[in-house]
C-alpha cells in the first residue's frame, strides 16, 4: 500500500487530518467523551443533547458531537472489545487535548448482592484481556480516575439509582472468556468466574481494563459505569423492558457525571486535584 496521503509510516492520519480508523479530525471531538459499544446507544445518548451534529461514521465507529447542559460533549460507539477500544482511544488522543472518558456499557454481575437492572461504577479492572499488555507489563494496574469514580457516584446518588462501586473484570471475548459453556465450545477455564467472585470482583465486561490502562499512560481521566444485564450467580438475563430502563440509568449516570466533573474543575480552579473540602 502506498503511504501517499499519510503523515507517517504508522499511517495514523490521512492528508486531511482524519484519523485512519475513526474518521475524525481536530475539531470533530469535544473534550468530554462518552464511549459505548452499541451504535444504537450512541444515538440514544445524543438524544439528550440540546444540540447535536451530524453523526460521523467510519467502519464500526459512530461519533456524534454536540452540547449537553452547556458542556461540549461527544458520544462514540466503538463496537465491542478491548481491541476496538485501543484504536478509538489512541486515535482520539491525537485530535483532542486533555479529554475525559466515561464508558457507559453493559455487564454481568458476579456477586449475589448486585441485581439485574442496577449499575456498577468501576473503581478498577482486572486485566483479563491482553491488548493492554502490548503497552505495559502484566502487573500494571488498571484503575479508574478517582475524580470520575466520585462524580459517577454523586450522579447515581443524585438520580436515586441503585448502584455499586467495585472492581470490574475485562474479558477479551463474550463466550469462552466469560465461561459460557456453549455446546461444542467448552471454556478452557470453567471456574474463572467463581475465582473472580471469591476475589470480590463485582462484574465482568470487555473494555474497561484497556481503557483505564491507556488513560493512565496518557495522564487523562477515565471511568466506567455499566448496566447489569446478566446475573451469573442466578444464571439470568435481563428482559427487554428492564433492559431499556437499565440502559437509561447507565447513560444518565455517565452524562450527569460530566456535569459533576465540570463543577469539580471549577472548584479546584488552577489546582491539580479536587478534594471534598473544595465542594462543588
Amino acid at each position: 500500500m502506498s503511504k501517499k496521503g499519510y503523515k507517517s509510516a504508522e499511517i495514523v492520519a490521512t492528508a486531511e487530518g482524519k484519523q485512519y480508523h475513526i474518521g475524525l479530525k481536530p475539531g470533530d471531538v469535544a473534550p468530554n467523551i462518552l464511549m459505548c459499544g452499541d451504535p444504537a446507544r450512541a444515538h440514544r445518548v445524543a438524544g439528550y443533547f440540546e444540540k447535536a451534529g451530524k453523526p460521523i461514521t467510519s467502519r464500526e465507529y459512530v461519533t456524534i458531537t454536540g452540547i449537553y447542559k452547556g458542556l461540549p460533549m461527544t458520544v462514540m460507539a466503538t463496537g465491542m472489545g478491548p481491541d476496538n477500544t485501543e484504536i478509538a482511544f489512541i486515535e482520539l488522543m491525537q485530535i483532542v487535548k486533555n479529554p475525559t472518558f466515561i464508558r457507559a456499557g453493559s455487564c454481568s454481575s458476579l456477586q449475589k448482592g448486585i441485581s439485574i437492572g442496577e449499575t456498577v461504577v468501576s473503581s478498577g479492572s482486572v486485566r483479563l484481556e491482553n491488548t493492554s499488555t502490548y503497552f505495559v507489563v502484566e502487573g500494571y494496574p488498571a484503575v479508574a480516575h478517582p475524580e470520575v469514580v466520585m462524580a459517577m457516584s454523586e450522579a447515581a446518588a443524585a438520580k436515586g439509582f441503585a448502584y455499586h462501586i467495585g472492581l470490574t473484570a475485562a474479558a477479551p471475548g463474550f463466550y469462552g472468556a466469560q465461561c459460557r459453556n456453549i455446546p461444542g465450545f467448552p471454556p478452557r477455564f470453567p471456574n474463572l468466574l467463581d475465582d473472580l467472585a471469591k476475589m470480590n470482583v463485582s462484574n465482568i465486561e470487555m473494555e474497561s481494563s484497556c481503557l483505564f490502562t491507556l488513560a493512565s499512560m496518557a495522564g487523562v481521566r477515565a471511568g466506567t459505569v455499566c448496566a447489569v444485564y446478566g446475573s451469573r450467580t442466578a444464571n439470568k438475563f435481563i428482559d427487554p423492558a428492564t433492559k431499556d430502563e437499565a440502559e437509561k440509568k447507565c447513560i444518565e449516570t455517565g452524562l450527569v457525571a460530566f456535569e459533576v466533573l465540570a463543577m469539580m474543575d471549577r472548584a479546584k480552579g488552577k489546582g491539580r486535584y479536587w478534594t471534598p473540602s473544595l465542594g462543588v
